[in-house]
């Protein structure tokens, strides 16, 4: 049995609770590793948090600045060298959803011949780490650097992920404040030939924005997996928030469908979220009409509107808490300033854009403390490569 097939095969058979002792045994004795560390990022995306059954016992390692946190942003391996030993950083990811950092310190000698099957490794414990996570809170625990209010439990346990990547789109989005988040969400959903996109912007704060957007996004989930098109998801989803709150309380969602053949999109702006561009280097608000936020009359009709997006295209979308924040003069953040931060940070990957966008805003701000929820979605579209 080679050293690859070894950890894959203690990581498939460890109890959810021992991944790591599982892995750091192997390690250890196929690769004479002499410290296996797992850290995970935080829910403010600020810092990795390490991986211990017994909390508190190691230090967090802050994103930025630290040879970790460069491992994670840049997505590639990070080698550290001290004497003999070298100190591997290598990015755990699944499918695009960036979960933290595992760090090996094993012989140089070893490390240089070993690094395409740790990194292999790395993958295969983000994946084992995403199953065992139905039935241990270990991993989930790791990520918290404060304690979550109950409201952003129960958002944060609603979410997809926070970023995902195909060959036709890369995906990153951020909440803040991350641990106190009331009714702001996204979820999106991946096909062979399409992937749905939902933005959603909560009214009210606390348990009563979280429930609204509970019952709102899986009303919607359970009509896009009845196979129903989005105008038609809109009003069931619709009919189900009404029949709750009789209007009092509604939600505003702007729900997209892209075909990853074409790049066509069908488009549902059922409320307040908006959706800027970059084309080139040119950033520019997209308007679609605007229908009624769901559950706000009773049996309101929703129509579908189209538009396409060409490779290159970057699609960023935000909620009120973005656009309408003020700063300590009275003065909003506003599409102007919005614009200048999406074209600053052009260059960034999709995963790493909201997070910037989300600091230049808590600059505009002028404080640490948000009035409401922020949320920003970044979508690059790259296309799909037709065969030739």
């Amino acid at each position: 049995m080679n050293s690859f097939v070894a950890a894959e095969r203690a990581l498939r058979n460890a109890a959810p609770h021992r991944l790591m002792e599982a892995l750091r045994e192997v390690l250890q004795g196929q690769y004479a590793a002499q410290s296996v560390e797992l850290l995970m990022a935080d829910y403010g995306l600020s810092f990795l948090q390490p991986v211990s059954a017994q909390p508190d016992t190691c230090e967090p390692v802050a994103m930025h600045g630290s040879t970790a946190g460069r491992a994670f942003g840049a997505q590639d391996p990070v080698m550290e060298e001290t004497g003999d030993l070298t100190r591997a950083h290598l990015p755990v990811t699944v499918r695009g959803d960036r979960l933290g950092v595992l760090t090996i310190t094993l012989p140089s000698e070893t490390a240089a011949g070993a690094l395409a099957e740790l990194v292999d490794i790395a993958e295969v414990l983000g994946h084992e780490i995403i199953v065992a996570e139905r039935d241990t809170d270990l991993y989930t625990r790791a990520r918290r650097r404060d304690r979550l209010t109950l409201a952003a439990e129960m958002q944060w346990q609603l979410l997809p992920g926070r970023s995902c990547a195909r060959p036709e789109y890369a995906l990153g989005a951020q909440l803040e404040p991350a641990y106190g988040i009331f009714g702001d969400n996204f979820d999106w959903s991946a096909g062979p030939d399409r992937l749905m996109l939902y933005i959603t912007n909560g009214m009210g704060q606390g348990i009563e924005a979280s429930l609204l957007t509970n019952l709102g996004i899986n009303a919607l989930r359970n009509a896009r997996r009845a196979g129903v098109p989005i105008e038609d998801q809109a009003v069931l989803a619709d009919q189900a928030v009404y029949a709750q709150y009789r209007g009092a309380s509604y939600l505003s969602v702007l729900l997209l469908d892209f075909e990853l053949s074409t790049g066509r999109v069908k488009v549902v702006d059922a409320g307040s979220p908006q959706m800027l561009r970059l084309r080139g280097r040119t950033v520019e608000r997209v308007d679609f009409e605007a229908q009624l936020p769901l559950g706000m009359f009773e049996e309101t009709d929703y129509v579908a509107q189209e538009f396409s997006v060409a490779p290159g295209d970057r699609l960023v979308f935000v909620s009120d808490g973005v656009y309408s924040v003020a700063a300590p003069g009275g003065e909003t953040y506003g599409e102007q300033a919005l614009a200048k931060a999406i074209a600053a940070t052009r260059l960034l990957p999709a995963a790493d854009v909201p997070r910037a966008v989300l600091r230049e805003l808590s600059g505009h701000r002028g404080g640490p403390a948000p009035e409401d929820d922020a949320l920003v979605v970044c979508l690059d579209w790259f296309g799909r490569q037709q065969d030739s």
